[in-house]
């Protein structure tokens, strides 16, 4: 995956990073939730603070030289593409310039994938 800087490409940021997870209280712990995990200490750790937009929570932080635009839809898993794809757009990221955190069930770890 080669990642574009925003000015090459004409974004506002250089990287979405989206955390999926599952809403509700009974879902807060679940395995399924660690891309909202993973996020929420990105923030942590960069000083983002989240604002309701896109169907999820967003942020935005600096990461070194980098910009990058948190994103943890608060949608269920199966439909959290409609809050991903308003970011990028919004963002006017190109193809491969989003990074969805994830479970994977069958390995019983966090995924990464390029987007």
């Amino acid at each position: 995956m080669r990642l574009f800087r925003r000015e090459e490409v004409g974004a506002s940021v250089d990287l979405l990073v989206a955390g999926l997870g599952n809403p509700g209280r009974e879902h807060a712990h679940d395995r399924h939730n660690v891309g909202w995990m993973v996020v929420d200490e990105l923030a942590r750790r960069h000083g983002g603070s989240f604002k309701g937009k896109f169907r999820g929570r967003l942020a935005d932080v600096r990461v070194g030289e980098a910009k990058l635009a948190l994103l943890k839809p608060e949608t269920y898993l199966n439909e959290s593409g409609a809050s991903i794809q308003a970011a990028s757009a919004f963002y006017k990221l190109p193809p491969g310039q989003g990074l969805v955190l994830h479970d994977d069930v069958d390995l019983g770890s966090l995924r990464l994938q390029a987007r």
